[in-house]
């Protein structure tokens, strides 16, 4: 039995490094220097934002100091209690933009409706008088380069994409972000191979929703916000609707515009990561036991294998091992982390395998989904 693991392990790791999209090499998918256009683009950005005022003052200058391009900012502040708006407003005074910040004061949530996305839409309502050449759809947490924007609208238009996004460099400081935060990076592009996003043949379609900068047009003919209202990871659903209706997807990394929200204990990511974990398992107990199982062999086998005390299992274990090591290493080393690191994944999978399952018991309990005092993944009663 043991060396029927051991061989289904390493057939999926030499599947992964050879075949799934080449989503470890890390490199290839960093935002690429861009051609500047002639002219500069229109581009209105939305920033849902509820009590994130220790991050906005960074985000919103960075937005109001972009180059390259025109940009108009709508800050959506959904019912914040912490003076989110106020801190904004102050930003854009002090760098002497502030005609260029609106802050909408966000309408009461209707049915249906996830929080950050009904915020997103009221933004989108007001953008959209302006007729921008491009919507950023930007998280209150990020601090963009200063050319950021311009590259994506860049790259948009040479690649003739609908819709461009940036997985960004996340916060990576303490213990629990450096032993876990590489290894989401890594879990993502794995279910969401860039290449295959860019792919018009594949039906693979992913984004990041820190960072997305999408045609307006392609958002209406994908149905707009509305036809993703309840969505958890609302990123990769938007992308699926506008790849759908015919548009194309692109997904990259950067290494200068950053999220700066720091998840300082395990706890923390732990609850980030069970935000979402159940609702990519489409709320399926059935895909949650297949997914621990397909977890366990490819990712904790091998080094239990290796330590079995049977020779051929254990030799098998310690290729497998050796390949998940060298898959890992260049999100190790994109974060800058002691390539050691790349050696501790199958713990780490464990982390994520045990968060799974409290995403799981929180969705059945009635708390799915939550965020900042809201339950956005309920429970469908009949």
């Amino acid at each position: 039995m043991l060396l029927y693991i051991a061989i289904a392990s390493l057939l999926i790791w030499l599947y992964l490094v050879a075949v799934h999209g080449g989503f470890w090499r890390i490199p290839r998918f960093i935002l690429p220097p861009i051609s500047v256009p002639d002219h500069a683009p229109f581009v209105a950005a939305v920033v849902p934002a509820r009590d994130e005022a220790d991050v906005i003052a960074d985000s919103m200058s960075s937005l109001l100091n972009q180059r390259g391009v025109r940009m108009y900012i709508f800050l959506v502040d959904d019912s914040s209690q912490d003076g989110t708006a106020d801190v904004a407003l102050r930003t854009a005074e002090s760098a002497a933009n502030s005609a260029e910040l609106t802050v909408i004061q966000g309408s009461p949530l209707p049915p249906g409706w996830s929080g950050k996305l009904w915020a997103v839409q009221q933004g989108i309502e007001r953008a959209s008088s302006l007729n921008p050449d491009f919507l950023l759809l930007t998280d209150a947490d990020i601090v963009h380069s200063p050319e950021n924007i311009q590259t994506l609208a860049s790259l948009s238009e040479n690649g003739q994409y609908d819709l461009v996004s940036l997985m960004v460099k996340l916060h990576c400081g303490s213990l629990a972000e450096r032993a876990l935060i590489p290894a989401f990076v890594f879990f993502f592009l794995m279910l969401y191979p860039p290449s295959w996003i860019a792919d018009p043949n594949r039906r693979t379609a992913g984004a990041a929703g820190g960072c997305m900068l999408v045609r307006p047009q392609a958002l209406k003919r994908a149905g707009g916000i509305a036809a993703i209202r309840s969505e958890i990871i609302d990123d990769c659903a938007l992308a699926r609707k506008v790849k759908k209706s015919g548009g194309r997807v692109w997904l990259g990394l950067t290494t200068e515009t950053q999220s700066i929200r720091p998840y300082r204990s395990f706890a923390a990511i732990g609850n980030m990561i069970s935000r979402a974990a159940f609702s990519q398992l489409r709320h399926s107990g059935l895909l949650l036991v297949a997914m621990l199982l397909g977890l366990a062999i490819t990712f904790v086998a091998p080094p239990l294998l290796v330590f079995s005390g049977r020779p051929a299992p254990g030799l098998i274990g310690a290729a497998s091992w050796m390949l998940m090591a060298f898959c890992f290493f260049p999100t190790v080393r994109y974060y800058r982390l002691n390539p050691v690191w790349a050696l501790l994944l199958p713990v780490i999978a464990l982390f994520y395998m045990a968060a799974t399952l409290h995403s799981a018991f929180k969705f059945w309990s009635g708390r799915g989904g939550e965020w900042k005092g809201r339950v956005q993944d309920p429970v469908q009663r009949q």
